[in-house]
């Protein structure tokens, strides 16, 4: 199975770690964020990964190289300009043959030890033309409840929401590729288009998961890591 993994980020707010590298090759617990994702794959069995790249993509590349050292295939999509992820997307997808019916594609700064494994076979299920990853959205503020004499009655830090929200991980039907756009997000066009047509499935988690933007997500993702090193059999 191949997968996509999106990778070109700046990643301004975890200056000035980025100064030197792509976002995704930022560390938590000592590898790059990269690093986890692709024993991540691995283990869901993808044996080739298309890295679609752009910012300092070189580093990404000096460390992977082939992929050999880490169990896969690797490749790079370079973009010349930036063209988005859905535009990232189409381009990477045409270093997949074919004959791939199924691909999967990740956002390269998200740590999480969901089982890859059962959302192809929810996506197969669902005969979808795409399936999203879901989170529970989680309030970045703890909630303090009162009763109806507004008297308080407890604290809850950070509970999670009765929403979802995109994890940034998909699976896609190789035939999705004409529906992407040349340049732009696939968020804002393709997949407004398919849930309109009721070929978007969801995929909800109830693991931990972490995408990072800062340094603070840096911290909060150890843990994250800590789970998906356990799930792999490699803590």
């Amino acid at each position: 199975m191949y997968a996509l993994i999106l990778a070109g980020g700046r990643g301004e707010r975890l200056r000035p770690i980025t100064d030197t590298r792509p976002k995704p090759m930022a560390e938590v617990c000592g590898k790059p964020i990269l690093h986890h994702q692709v024993l991540w794959l691995r283990h869901h069995g993808v044996t080739d990964i298309v890295f679609l790249v752009s910012y300092k993509w070189e580093i990404v590349k000096e460390y992977f190289r082939d992929g050999s050292a880490f169990g896969v295939r690797a490749r790079y999509s370079v973009e010349e300009s930036p063209l988005g992820r859905g535009g990232g997307i189409r381009q990477g997808l045409a270093l997949v043959p074919q004959s791939e019916r199924l691909v999967l594609a990740t956002n390269g700064d998200v740590v999480c030890p969901a089982d890859l494994s059962a959302m192809v076979r929810h996506h197969q299920a669902k005969k979808a033309m795409a399936t999203v990853m879901l989170t529970a959205l989680r309030s970045p503020y703890g909630i303090v409840e009162i009763d109806r004499d507004q008297l308080v009655t407890g604290f809850v830090e950070k509970p999670e929401l009765p929403h979802w929200i995109n994890a940034g991980v998909y699976v896609l039907e190789r035939s999705i590729e004409p529906l992407l756009p040349l340049k732009g997000d696939h968020e804002d066009t393709t997949f407004p288009q398919l849930a309109a047509q009721q070929k978007l499935a969801g995929f909800p988690i109830r693991v931990p998961w972490k995408s990072v933007d800062s340094h603070k997500d840096l911290r909060e993702a150890e843990p994250v890591a800590e789970a998906l090193a356990r799930a792999l059999g490699t803590a």
